[in-house]
């Protein structure tokens, strides 16, 4: 059994388990499943939506798949988001990918 249909079957007794939706869009990305881990992303900041984490990881995702409008506007979320929490390291990190996508 994958890591991915591991993850799911957990998901199944904890849908709303923000590590364990985080970890399935971790493996997503991992197995090449761009698409879906961008959906995936997109539950974790459902439940949370200020999992820093998750709009870097999502923003990645769309630049691999060439969508770099769609990634600008998550990484202009996601450092809305790390500047209210005061996560300094994570505002920077997506500034930094921010000024890279252009």
């Amino acid at each position: 059994m994958s890591k991915i249909d591991q993850i799911r079957l957990m998901l199944a007794e904890e849908p709303k388990d923000l590590l364990l939706n985080y970890a399935l869009a971790m493996e997503m990305l991992t197995a090449g499943q761009k698409e879906e881990a961008v959906e995936q992303f997109d539950k974790v900041t459902d439940i949370d939506p200020g999992y820093s984490a998750a709009y870097m990881q999502k923003a990645k995702a769309l630049i691999d798949l060439n969508r770099r409008d769609e990634a600008r506007t998550v990484l202009q979320g996601g450092i809305q988001v790390a500047e209210q929490r005061g996560d300094v390291h994570a505002m920077d990190k997506m500034e930094e990918l921010l000024r890279a996508v252009g």
